[in-house]
This record gives structure tokens, C-alpha cells and sequence, in this order.
């Protein structure tokens, strides 16, 4: 989808993008091929080609900064298959909701082959430099949840990432309401012994290993692993439905 994508450029709307994949053009060499035959203003086409070739240098030298930067943070999804090979699915555990009144308790992070979980009080600093591998974040309700908490608790770590807040991207195509709900409509199954678990329960199972038992972190460990591996399962099942969807609305 990223090849297929002009609104990063300076000056290029959703209005003109629209018009050149209606006009049967889906890719960046494509539209090199056929720019004469797209109906859209001389100056932005002068403006679009330059910004093709500048997009295609970016990708060599895999600089998704440039991306981060240049894209919407609502249309990150687009970049997902360029930079896949350096994604992390993320998802907290906290004692709250409010960044300012409570904390972080696990920090789970999937890299697509292991799930790895920081906790508090035993290896959290650890995640800053596990962070600083990746190229790609993908949440869900990250944006508002997620990231502030983690960068308010460890200003250091460079969110300057590509980053799919997937729950956005869900409801456009109708899925709607919390990850675990949305798991079960995508036919997604959970351990048997983590099925049950949520947010809430999460806190519970904080607050038990505190007070001594182990068992409780061990669950509520498995339980964050079962968040971040099915985020993986999510974006690869709904990333052609985020793409139909997207090319559906210049027809």
C-alpha cells in the first residue's frame, strides 16, 4: 500500500489521491507510466513525481523516520509490508488508566518470532533498549494509552516510529469495541486459562503478586503475551481489508 500512497507528499491531498487510483492507477511506477492520461492539475503532477522518486530512496535506505514524519498518523497501516521485518506488537499492563495517577506494570513486546514481557520492579529499564530495534509499533488504542504511558514513564525511549493504532483502522471496516471482542468476531482463541482474564483482572493479578503470589504474575504474564501475539494475527488477517476498503472509497 505504501507504493500506492501520494499524501505524504507536500501538497497532495486525499482529493488528488483519490483521483489517480481512479483513473486505474495503483502503483508509483504505474502512474510514471500513465501520468499524461491522470486528470489531475500540471503543477501537482510536478510535484508528485519528484516526491515518488525521493519516497523510493527512502525506502533503499530503509528510512522510516521520513514516513513517520510525512504520513498521517491515522494512514501508518500503509507502511506495514515495507517495514514489517522490524515490527514489534505492543501492550502495557498498568494499575490504572491515567498516566499521571498510576503505573506501568508489564511492558509485553512480540517481534513476529518471541514474546518478551518487562516488569515493574524487576527488568522494566530493559524494554528502553529492547525499543531502539524496531522500526514499526503496532497497538491497540496505543495512541492514547499505550505510548503516553510508556514515554511519561521512560522519557528516553525514541517513539519516533511508524506506528499502526490498529483500533482505528478496525472500525472502518466495521470491526468495533475492545481488542478481545474483536479477537472472538475475527474467530481468534485465547489459551484456555487466560480466556477469561480482563483489564480489570489485570490489576487484580498485579496487586496479588505483590502481595507474594508468584502464580499471579506467571497468568498475568501469559495474559499480555496473548495481547501482543494476537495483535500479529490481527494486522496480517485485516491489512487486505484495510487496502479494499481504502481503494473502495474513490470508486
Amino acid at each position: 500500500m505504501l507504493t500506492s500512497t501520494y499524501i505524504h507528499i507536500p501538497r497532495v491531498g486525499p482529493t488528488i489521491e483519490k483521483k489517480i487510483w481512479a483513473s486505474g492507477v495503483h502503483t508509483w511506477d504505474e502512474l510514471i507510466d500513465r501520468k499524461d492520461e491522470i486528470p489531475i492539475p500540471r503543477s501537482r503532477m510536478e510535484m508528485i513525481l519528484p516526491g515518488i522518486e525521493e519516497s523510493k530512496e527512502r525506502i533503499a535506505c530503509r528510512d522510516y523516520e521520513f514516513f513517520a514524519r510525512s504520513l498521517p498518523g491515522a494512514e501508518h497501516w500503509r507502511a506495514f509490508r515495507m517495514f514489517s521485518e522490524k515490527a514489534a506488537y505492543v501492550d502495557i499492563e498498568t494499575t490504572g488508566l491515567s498516566p499521571n495517577r498510576s503505573h506501568i506494570t508489564v511492558i509485553g513486546i512480540y517481534d513476529g518470532k518471541d514474546a518478551r514481557t518487562f516488569v515493574h520492579g524487576v527488568d522494566m529499564d530493559e524494554a528502553v533498549e529492547e525499543f531502539e530495534k524496531y522500526e514499526y509499533l503496532v497497538t491497540f488504542n496505543g495512541a492514547r494509552f499505550d505510548l503516553p504511558f510508556i514515554k511519561r514513564e521512560f522519557p528516553e525511549v525514541e517513539l519516533n516510529k511508524l506506528h499502526a493504532d490498529l483500533m482505528y483502522p478496525l472500525r472502518r471496516i466495521s470491526l468495533t469495541g475492545g481488542l478481545k471482542k474483536i479477537e472472538v468476531e475475527l474467530g481468534i482463541s485465547r489459551k484456555e486459562e487466560v480466556e477469561a482474564i480482563t483489564g480489570l483482572d489485570a490489576v487484580r493479578l498485579w496487586h496479588q503478586y505483590k502481595k507474594g503470589d508468584q502464580e499471579a504474575l506467571e497468568l498475568l504474564l501469559e495474559y499480555n503475551r496473548e495481547d501482543t501475539i494476537n495483535l500479529k494475527t490481527i494486522m496480517e488477517m485485516t491489512l487486505p481489508k484495510f487496502i479494499d476498503h481504502k481503494f473502495s472509497e474513490c470508486i
